[in-house]
């Protein structure tokens, strides 16, 4: 017996088989044969950290950045994925290295948001 919090849901798997999300609330597991993995549906962020990156002009500019997510499908999070919140991570990094390196100095200063808005829809 376990009690899954609103924000919550539990992808339960039965001697290795997914079996479904549960919650929230009370769910019962079979001990020893029930496996949880509890995944957190609210907004969830991470840091992507400073990194140097070369702009389409050659002038190297420092960058970091902040990920806001949230699980929308908590079965997809644990089965498709091995480790969804790395997986994300490295997309942030890879991502935004690839924007910005085709950007110029110039275009990154003036159109800030609209990259922003073309990292977001990628990621």
């Amino acid at each position: 017996m376990r009690v899954i919090r609103e924000y919550e849901r539990a992808v339960i798997f039965r001697l290795g088989r997914l079996l479904g999300a549960k919650g929230p609330g009370l769910i019962f597991l079979i001990p020893f044969v029930d496996k949880p993995r509890i995944i957190d549906l609210r907004l969830l962020s991470f840091d992507i950290p400073r990194q140097r990156i070369i702009t389409k002009d050659n002038v190297t500019v420092d960058v970091d950045a902040v990920v806001y997510y949230r699980v929308v499908n908590p079965i997809d999070a644990v089965v498709k994925v091995q480790d969804y919140i790395t997986a994300s991570n490295f997309i942030a990094q890879t991502t935004l290295r690839d924007v910005i390196g085709q950007v110029e100095l110039d275009e990154l200063l003036t159109r800030r948001d609209e990259l922003g808005k073309r990292i977001q829809g990628i990621v």
